[in-house]
């Protein structure tokens, strides 16, 4: 007999999606371990400083059955380093289930299947980890997906704002243009700066705070 599927988890939990356009609705999160960057504002580090525990693919499925009506998102870490998301994803729409999945975008995301609603999170310079970004993703992206820059500092506006000037004509041709979402790291930059200089450009650009960190300030995980 064939070796039941695993996935390697850092956290399975209930609680309320604090980020993209689908915040402030119950979601299941399944926080897979591992991740191939070092984002140095990481808020979840344990992601790839602890091993994390295998889950069977059934036992991951029949915690969501509990919650038959939340959404549910795959996050990390970074989810596209294990083969066996897929098998996951299927399984999950099969079940009639809202699927998300958060990812750095420095991997192929070809494979995803076609009615999961992605949250690409391009890294920015002051990240560190701009150069790993494959901006061949951007062309994968839909209407139904998200296009989100956590941002540190003026110099990460302005480089995005460059790039999706660049990007934004290629496909709003097609009205293909995924939600933009440009949010800040806390204790780097006020959200109220940002929110000012949005609103000095003329892009579809979206102020997102981070709902679950208002909500449990002091809470680091399961939320």
């Amino acid at each position: 007999m064939a070796a039941e599927l695993q996935l390697k988890i850092s956290e399975l939990f209930y609680s309320i999606q604090g980020e993209s356009t689908w915040a402030g609705m119950p979601c299941i999160f399944i926080r897979l371990s591992g991740c191939n960057l070092r984002c140095n504002y990481c808020d979840a580090t344990y992601t790839y400083e602890e091993e994390g525990q295998d889950y069977p693919l059934q036992e991951i499925l029949a915690y969501c059955e509990k919650h038959p009506h939340a959404i549910v998102e795959i996050t990390g870490g970074e989810p596209l380093l294990q083969e066996n998301i897929y098998p996951l994803l299927d399984s999950l729409l099969h079940a009639g289930r809202t699927v998300l999945i958060e990812t750095n975008g420095s991997l192929p995301m070809d494979k995803i299947p076609e009615n999961v609603i992605k949250i690409m999170d391009l890294k920015c310079p002051d990240s560190g980890m701009h150069e790993k970004n494959d901006l061949g993703n951007l062309q994968g992206l839909t209407c139904q997906d998200n296009l989100k820059f956590v941002l540190s500092s003026k110099r990460d506006f302005d480089w995005a704002v460059d790039l999706l000037r660049q990007y934004l004509p290629k496909i709003r041709a097609g009205n293909n243009v995924p939600d933009i979402l440009f949010s800040p790291v806390p204790g780097r930059m006020a959200a109220q700066d940002l929110a000012d200089w949005i609103l000095k450009e003329n892009l579809p650009i979206r102020l997102q705070i981070q709902l679950h960190k208002i909500l449990w300030p002091k809470e680091q995980r399961g939320v």
